[in-house]
């Protein structure tokens, strides 16, 4: 199995290259992100990792309860110095592109760290 790092480094610019398929050029690579968001992706693969069969919609509430704890609230727009965010809503709120999302923040982890059948 790869690193946590590694797994973190590949969902993390996955989810990049997913953002830039939609005109959305604000995450950075790997390289270049700052810790909070390198700590946010790790976050992501530790829940997937202790609950390997939650949905995707698991992982949306993952990510808001990090969001949260670190003090973010839903905004207009994602704004980092004032820690909003638009998707901080419910799952069933979000738009399909964004569920289509979490999804694939999970299956690049679990092909990464799973069995291959």
């Amino acid at each position: 199995m790869k690193s946590r790092e590694d797994i973190a480094r590949v969902v993390h610019e996955a989810v990049r290259a997913w953002a830039k398929s939609r005109g959305d050029a604000s995450i950075p690579a790997w390289s270049r992100a700052p810790r909070w968001m390198r700590e946010a992706t790790l976050e992501a693969i530790r829940f997937r990792l202790a609950n390997p069969k939650a949905p995707a919609s698991a992982q949306h509430e993952q990510w808001m309860a990090e969001k949260r704890a670190n003090g973010w609230r839903r905004g207009k727009v994602k704004d980092v110095r004032k820690k909003t965010h638009p998707l901080l809503v419910p799952y069933a709120r979000l738009p399909i592109f964004e569920r289509r999302k979490d999804a694939l923040v999970g299956a690049v982890i679990d092909s990464l760290t799973g069995p291959i059948a």
